[in-house]
């Protein structure tokens, strides 16, 4: 007897458990490193730009799993686009191991860990953006323009910023850089789901 192929439905949900599976790890990983500075005052001291930063994924990670529910309205799938998801969501994994390494014995905090991480850390930033660009275009052109101007300006702006953190050593960029993240992020989430349209 012939088995049916998988429905749209069904390869859905597949791919949101895969995915949920990996933003799990990620937000795991973000709540243990968080709570070392609670374990471990004396061994972690925490740093402003580091921990701004730590806010920003801690936030993305259930951000992005939200505004993936919009991928329910996809009509045909493709192990293209499984791969494509999959590697988006390891971004969140690979930032977030980065974020809070599992030791930092050879550097004198986090403050120094950032400063010789950076470009990793906005390397896959920028990464995090582009992959944001191809999702938003996978749920379909009526979804992207419906985001509006504004969401190319914010990709537009928190790419060029990180890559201009890669090279720019000056602490007050950096703690200007994450706070702006953050507070852009924090203002999309309320504009998108609190504020009415």
């Amino acid at each position: 007897m012939d088995k049916l192929p998988p429905n749209d439905a069904e390869i859905f949900i597949h791919v949101r458990v895969i995915i949920g599976m990996i933003l799990g790890l990620s937000l795991a990983r973000m709540i243990n490193g968080l709570t070392r500075f609670i374990q471990h005052p004396a061994g972690y001291k925490t740093d402003l730009v580091h921990m701004t930063w730590a806010a920003y994924v801690l936030v993305s990670i259930p951000h992005f799993w939200w505004f993936e529910f919009n991928l329910r309205h996809m009509e045909h799938w493709n192990f293209g686009i499984y791969a494509y998801l999959l590697t988006y969501a390891a971004l969140f994994a690979a930032i977030s191991a980065l974020l809070f390494p599992d030791q930092i014995n050879e550097y004198k905090g986090y403050s120094d860990y950032f400063v010789s991480r950076r470009r990793w850390f906005y390397g896959l930033l920028i990464l995090l953006k582009l992959a944001d660009v191809g999702d938003t275009l996978l749920k379909g052109t009526e979804y992207y323009a419906s985001l509006g101007d504004a969401y190319d300006a914010q990709q537009v702006i928190l790419i060029v910023a990180a890559l201009a953190g890669c090279f720019i050593r000056a602490r007050a960029y950096h703690i200007v850089f994450a706070a702006f993240a953050v507070f852009d992020l924090l203002g999309w989430i309320a504009a998108t789901y609190f504020l009415p349209t």
